[in-house]
């Protein structure tokens, strides 16, 4: 896939799509690191802010991460563990504070998930954690 400059889909959007497949098929395995802004800023022959745009649109995504001055990585893939909603509970997915993002330690784009038992009680736990399951 290469970049079109004319398409009706912006630069950015389409250095993301060839980015996520990269991901998706493997050629930028978890824990890697993608190329530099100014690497693919040459191989394109795009802008740095459509390449900050795209990463940024992979981040929000929750594919990647970045640490400043260190260059943007693939997210490892988390083992999940299992949650069992109670009989009457509930479930609400949201994006989590500022606060919760920085205790819970959370990438850019993780979704938190509140699982509410019966009784009232909540639990906020990040969603790419947590697998919910039913009793048998």
């Amino acid at each position: 896939m290469t970049i079109d400059p004319r398409s009706h889909t912006p630069v950015y959007v389409q250095l993301a799509d060839l980015l996520r497949e990269q991901i998706g098929s493997g050629e930028l395995a978890p824990g890697s690191a993608l190329p530099s802004e100014a690497r693919l800023t040459q191989e394109h022959g795009i802008g740095r802010e459509a390449v900050r745009g795209a990463i940024s649109l992979l981040r929000s995504e929750g594919l990647v991460n970045t640490v400043r001055g260190h260059g943007s990585y693939v997210r490892e893939v988390t083992e999940r563990r299992q949650v069992e909603l109670m009989p009457g509970g509930s479930v609400v997915a949201r994006m989590p504070s500022g606060k919760e993002r920085q205790s819970m330690q959370l990438d850019e784009g993780v979704p938190v998930l509140e699982v509410r038992d019966p009784a009232g009680g909540v639990k906020v736990l990040p969603a790419d954690e947590v697998e919910l399951t039913r009793p048998a």
